[in-house]
């Protein structure tokens, strides 16, 4: 049961840490029906009063859900005209993460998706400092002259950003709250293979039917220069997943065979406690900021693309080191990490005992 004290504390971090609102400004909250099964029911009514009590202005805007939504439709946009910040509690907030226009109303998108993970230490715990991790993060992968990515089930790939740029790849143009993962890494300099279990999803961008589809087993994508270039396993899986990839660039008109980059989450309190099975949509927009997941976007050669591959508990080396090792972040070996914890115990403390419920057997 969630503590109205634990809902205040996480409206707070979201509105005043994430948000930078002030009293008196005006927020807009655009919320999409609960009955959609993605955000809570409540959530935006527990947000509005805790908003009011920090002295903000609260105002709603009720959105349907837009299956194909590249930008903002305009009749959304001019609403934010008369308002300092806009929170999408809908899904839209996530599909237009990489291509917002610019607009003078500072734009959030919450990934706490229900009163139960607001009021939780993945929304309480303080916004900046994981801003400031996730900038020690980018520098770690920027710099490094070789990254090695493995898991149990099969995973081998490596590389590095080719050619190092000091820069990771393009990041989002909307506040996300939590910070729940490192800017995604261009996917053109990495060789290898990738397990593939569990189920193929959306990452968000678009929603198109089936939208998550099971795989028994693992079949392995074998990438190269940004491509896939073969699929293996077992025949009767290949095949399946070979289909969805020609339905879904065919629907949009995408490049099937493009891997444009990946990440991992860095947040050890994103907790998923449904199964992924019950909602594939809802999972794929909750629970990717658990390190225990990493994440590749493919099916389309932008951010996001298509179709994310899943991987549970990597293992990562950077120039020899292992800074994830079977999903858990190692502290130590993570340039400036220890000494950014020392300032925030409470999130050491998450890291020294982070979540493992992701939603996945």
């Amino acid at each position: 049961m969630s503590s109205d004290a634990d809902v205040k504390q996480g409206v707070r971090n979201l509105l005043i840490d994430c948000a930078g609102a002030k009293p008196g400004n005006r927020l807009l909250i655009v919320r999409e029906d609960h009955r959609h099964g993605y955000y809570g029911e409540g959530l935006a009514e527990a947000v509005a009063t805790h908003a009011a009590a920090l002295g903000l202005l609260v105002s709603y805007l009720d959105v349907p859900i837009l299956p194909d939504a590249e930008e903002l439709p305009h009749d959304i946009l001019s609403a934010f005209a008369d308002v300092d910040h806009a929170l999408f509690l809908a899904r839209l907030g996530d599909q237009i993460r990489f291509s917002t226009r610019s607009t003078a109303t500072q734009l959030v998108v919450s990934y706490a998706l229900d009163i139960e993970m607001l009021a939780s230490p993945f929304a309480v715990a303080p916004y900046q400092a994981f801003v400031e991790l996730k900038a020690l993060f980018n520098a770690m992968f920027s710099a490094a002259r070789h990254i090695r990515v493995s898991c149990a089930r099969g995973t081998d790939f490596q590389g590095c950003l080719s050619p190092p740029t000091g820069q990771v790849s393009g990041d989002v143009g909307i506040k996300r709250f939590p910070m729940p993962v490192f800017a995604p890494l261009d996917a053109s300099g990495f060789t290898g293979r990738v397990a593939v279990a569990h189920f193929l999803v959306g990452t968000g961008s678009k929603y198109y039917e089936p939208y998550g589809l099971p795989i028994t087993g693992t079949v392995f994508a074998e990438i190269e220069g940004a491509r896939i270039v073969r699929w293996s396993g077992c025949s009767d899986e290949v095949a399946k997943v070979i289909a969805h990839y020609g339905a879904v660039s065919a629907r949009y008109g995408i490049d099937r065979d493009a891997v444009h980059s990946w990440h991992a989450g860095i947040h050890p309190a994103c907790a998923y406690r449904q199964s992924a099975h019950d909602n594939y949509e809802r999972w794929s927009g909750g629970a990717f900021g658990n390190p225990r997941l990493l994440h590749f976007h493919t099916c389309g050669a932008y951010a996001p693309g298509e179709i994310c591959w899943n991987i549970v508990d990597p293992s990562i080396e950077v120039d020899g080191r292992v800074v994830w090792r079977t999903g858990r972040i190692q502290v130590d070996a993570v340039p400036g990490m220890r000494d950014h914890l020392s300032r925030y115990p409470d999130v050491a403390a998450l890291y020294e005992a982070p979540s493992q419920r992701i939603g996945i057997d």
